[in-house]
């Protein structure tokens, strides 16, 4: 496929989950952000079902590249579906090996891609939200890329763990503000940074959860 015929088919796929997610679980999207030209960004989302990266993926204004499990690629439409929605297979290895995971979105970042995580390291058992871990402020100190958080709520509603076909539960999005790392003092220590930026997204997450209800 060329990469007019991918960007034709990830526009059409966007614009169809749209509908579908619009109709079905009545999508609302607040905030939309305005978005640094010429810088990619990493959004960071909280993460209760595999519906996430779908929802996401769909309010954000620009195309995200995020990691999925080797075995979602296994099955065949979903695999052609996913792979040029921007997910990349991750095997179940790869998974718990920090480093491999880093140096992956370094270098899609590094290709001034925009990449989709999720700061809590896996999907939520009752829908609450997890402590953050630091992979994404190092991630955003390495990169000097801004973190964008993002909250979801409803997808746990419509499609928590173990189920396979969502129910028609309202889903709302709501985006919160660029969390900028090059706006930091430069003689604060790395360190000192990284630990701040985790503060703030994690101060964020709780405000727009709030905000949704």
């Amino acid at each position: 496929m060329t990469l007019e015929q991918n960007t034709i088919f990830y526009a059409f796929s966007k614009g169809f989950c749209r509908v579908l997610l619009t109709l079905y679980n009545r999508l609302h999207i607040k905030n939309v952000p305005a978005l640094p030209e010429g810088r990619p960004v990493i959004v960071a989302s909280n993460h209760n079902s595999n519906l996430d990266p779908v929802v996401v993926g769909v309010a954000y204004p620009r195309k995200l590249k995020y990691l999925a499990k080797e075995e979602l690629f296994k099955v065949p439409i979903l695999s052609y579906i996913i792979r040029h929605l921007g997910a990349i297979p991750v095997s179940r290895q790869d998974e718990h090996k920090a480093g491999v995971i880093l140096r992956t979105l370094l270098e899609i970042l590094s290709r001034g891609e925009d990449i989709l995580i999720f700061p809590e390291g896996s999907r939520s058992f009752d829908g609450k939200l997890q402590p953050m871990e630091g992979g994404v402020a190092m991630l955003a100190s390495h990169a000097k890329a801004p973190i964008l958080p993002v909250c979801v709520k409803g997808t746990f509603e419509a499609m928590p763990r173990g189920s396979s076909v969502p129910k028609p539960k309202k889903i709302e999005v709501i985006f919160g503000r660029l969390i900028d790392p090059l706006d930091l003092p430069d003689d604060m220590k790395e360190k000192e940074k990284r630990l701040y930026v985790l503060d703030q997204l994690e101060q964020q997450m709780k405000e727009m959860m709030l905000k949704l209800g």
